[in-house]
């Protein structure tokens, strides 16, 4: 045996997978630009375009940017189940890049009216829902199978490192070129991950691959993971409360913090480092994912709560800092459990349908808190935050507990899992 193989294994994973390499680079600009997308009008409609009812039509803008990852599960786990993967994913940046850069066309001709930007969010959330899972579901084709738990937390963290720049770069981008100038940018960036992605070869064996199989429903592939299920219903019912802080957070900032979007990138930033330092630590945490995620939600319901009992700029931060440090964790630990769990014909299905089940509550979220925010003060709707997290980790607790009291240290273990990758 060669002295090689150990040197390129030394090697940054994306050094040693440049496929990989290359796809990490376009799913960064991508995710990045979604979020700023995202971000920016939130706080255009907070601090800009708003009338007296600026946290409805946040509210109501965040659940359009979130209804395609429902919508379209079904018609999203075809397409990603039936076609290429590289083929899947240019083209969704591409489509994407083309919305942004004609966005930003008519932004600059004349001032872009509510119901446009509305129907940008929805393209690009519709781009995005078909993005996502169709990239989970390529990793086993763009790295060895001893690199997958690797690179899914690569992937995730890439996530925080995105959502951390588009958080950052929104606020500010629309203080100094309002709409059109972050249109512009993420067209820019889409495009660009267009091209890298279109240039990229997919080697390895992927979902599709080997002795053909019948590909099973949505609803059969979750009726074959009962325990993944009930996680993913859990989960489902944290985002009700979790993903309010993207209406709340603005909202806080404008009524309790009386500051500018600087400020509003300050928090972003602090949410994305924390879910960055989260992805990276996640994996070194001891115990099983159920016990770990039921803590994690716990302190996160405290840190969300926190702003509503100390108001300040410094809580807001220790809050959203934490809050993305068990948002991390949680995504770490669970994605990878589901890499090994989930048979390799199953994934295009079944990382669609995680999508709209953990999406489905976001369009609930937006809406019922942006309209609570126009009747209720930004500190008590953090309260309202954290004490609705705290029955989904009991839940989550006594689901871990059952399924150890009835000998599933495993679960779902029918499903070829290799043993030292559950816990």
């Amino acid at each position: 045996m060669s002295a090689a193989p150990a040197h390129v294994r030394r090697l940054p994973l994306v050094l040693r997978n440049p496929s990989f390499g290359r796809v990490w680079a376009g799913q960064l600009l991508t995710q990045a630009a979604n979020r700023m997308f995202q971000v920016g009008a939130v706080w255009w409609l907070v601090g800009f375009a708003g009338g007296e009812h600026r946290g409805l039509d946040s509210g109501l803008f965040l659940m359009v940017s979130t209804v395609p990852a429902v919508a379209l599960a079904p018609v999203v786990a075809r397409i990603v189940a039936r076609h290429a993967h590289r083929t899947v994913l240019a083209g969704a940046a591409a489509v994407a890049g083309a919305v942004s850069v004609t966005a930003a066309v008519l932004a600059r001709a004349e001032s872009l009216p509510l119901a446009a930007a509305y129907a940008v969010g929805l393209a690009l959330a519709a781009c995005q829902a078909l993005f996502d899972p169709c990239l989970t579901t390529s990793v086993p084709e763009l790295v060895e199978d001893a690199d997958i738990e690797s690179a899914t937390g690569f992937e995730l963290s890439t996530q925080s490192v995105a959502g951390l720049c588009g958080g950052l770069l929104g606020p500010l981008v629309v203080d100094a070129g309002a709409l059109a100038g972050v249109t512009a940018v993420c067209g820019t960036a889409y495009l660009s991950a267009a091209v890298l992605i279109g240039a990229t070869r997919f080697s390895h064996q992927g979902v599709g691959d080997g002795p053909a199989r019948e590909r099973r429903t949505l609803r059969r592939v979750l009726a074959g993971l009962p325990f993944i299920r009930r996680v993913l219903i859990c989960f489902a019912a944290a985002n009700i409360f979790t993903t309010a802080v993207y209406v709340v957070m603005p909202l806080y900032t404008q009524e309790v913090l009386h500051a500018t979007g600087s400020t509003v990138a300050s928090l972003e930033t602090a949410l994305g480092a924390g879910t960055l330092l989260g992805s990276f630590t996640g994996g070194r945490l001891p115990g099983r994912p159920v016990p770990v995620g039921s803590v994690c939600l716990a302190v996160m319901a405290a840190a969300l709560a926190l702003p509503g009992v100390f108001a300040g700029h410094t809580a807001a931060l220790a809050s959203m800092a934490v809050a993305g440090w068990c948002v991390g964790v949680i995504g770490v630990r669970f994605v990878a459990l589901f890499q090994r769990l989930v048979p390799a014909d199953d994934k295009p299905a079944f990382f669609a349908v995680m999508q709209a089940v953990l999406g489905a509550t976001f369009p609930v979220s937006s809406l019922v808190f942006g309209a609570l925010g126009d009747h209720l003060s930004a500190g008590t709707l953090c309260l309202a935050q954290g004490a609705g997290l705290v029955p989904v980790a009991l839940g989550l607790w006594w689901l871990g507990s059952r399924a150890d009291a009835a000998g599933a240290s495993r679960p779902d273990a029918p499903v070829r899992v290799p043993e030292g990758h559950v816990s």
